[in-house]
């Protein structure tokens, strides 16, 4: 449980025999696992990476490390993010598992200034993660029935509403209301919060029966932000032509979602393609001899083309 404020654990290093028990861990921590990890429980592997990190905060640790505050660290927290996924998609598992390590050694650091702060420790993190799990998963520790993901889903929904509605939610506050999008953070990127609010929709099966049918609305909101186009357009039309186009982009990350195909993920691999032909054009124009932003719109696409076939 995290410790209360009546109940906190001492700051390592307060008093000397803080300070001497802090010496003593310092003087343990292993550097390097190389070599021993098979010999090694995972538990066992992990303490090591809490030591450490506890090491580099201590006095006479990493000085960087010790002026880092959980603000500071948020902008590595969304990095480490970034190059996992960049890994994964790269198919390299050596770097995957590098960039895992990364993105873990994130979540210790904030939990170890957090232990120092008084509010949480790592224990407690594994504690509330552990439950939680055990909790929405009854079909595998309790007794609730689920033939199906989409059981699985349904109930997952279900679930997490019901900690809202009690407050035994950590991630959510119950002062939001009982609602199923409860919790969907209102600072993600567009992208990622539209497929979250029609992921949670359709769990409790609001959804369309088959992919035809978002076809068709994809088709009716192409339809509407064409009437809405004109040569000229004052502010409540671009305003309205905005709001057009927010439909449409909410119906294709629908039909992601309904496909389950993660629209970020797509987005990106497209934003790739993209990327790599366009430089191709830029490079067979240089062989050319000249500069892209020289070539005129025919020979663009037909470098364009070109590079469909090469890159």
């Amino acid at each position: 449980m995290v410790a209360s404020k009546t109940n906190r654990r001492p700051k390592r290093g307060k008093t000397a025999r803080g300070q001497q028990k802090a010496g003593r861990r310092a003087a343990q921590v292993p550097t390097s696992l190389a070599g021993r990890t098979r010999s090694l429980s995972a538990g066992q592997c992990f303490q090591a990476l809490v030591d450490l990190q506890d090491r580099l905060l201590s006095p006479g640790g990493c000085p960087w490390d010790r002026e880092q505050t959980h603000d500071s660290l948020r902008t590595y927290l969304v990095e480490e993010t970034h190059e996992v996924l960049d890994a994964l998609a790269s198919r390299d598992f050596a770097k995957f598992c590098d960039e895992l390590g990364d993105l873990l050694l994130q979540i210790v650091f904030h939990a170890e200034l957090a232990r120092r702060e008084g509010k949480f420790d790592v224990r407690d993190v594994v504690e509330r993660i552990h439950t939680k799990m055990v909790r929405r998963h009854p079909h595998v520790f309790g007794e609730v029935r689920a033939k199906t993901a989409g059981d699985v889903l349904k109930n997952w929904e279900q679930l997490k509403a019901a900690e809202r509605a009690s407050g035994k939610s950590e991630l959510d506050h119950p002062a939001r209301g009982d609602s199923i999008l409860d919790g969907v953070p209102k600072t993600l990127p567009a992208l990622l919060e539209a497929y979250q609010l029609t992921r949670r929709a359709a769990n409790i099966g609001f959804d369309w029966d088959d992919v035809q049918g978002i076809l068709e609305k994809l088709k009716e909101e192409t339809s509407e932000l064409r009437e809405h186009l004109g040569p000229t357009q004052d502010e409540a039309s671009r305003r309205r032509t905005e709001e057009e186009v927010g439909d449409l982009l909410f119906v294709t990350v629908n039909l992601a979602r309904f496909l389950r195909v993660d629209p970020e993920i797509a987005l990106k691999s497209a934003n790739r393609k993209f990327a790599a032909r366009f430089r191709e054009m830029e490079q067979e124009k240089a062989r050319r001899g000249g500069r892209l932003a020289e070539a005129s719109r025919e020979e663009m696409e037909e470098l364009w083309e070109r590079s469909k076939r090469t890159a």
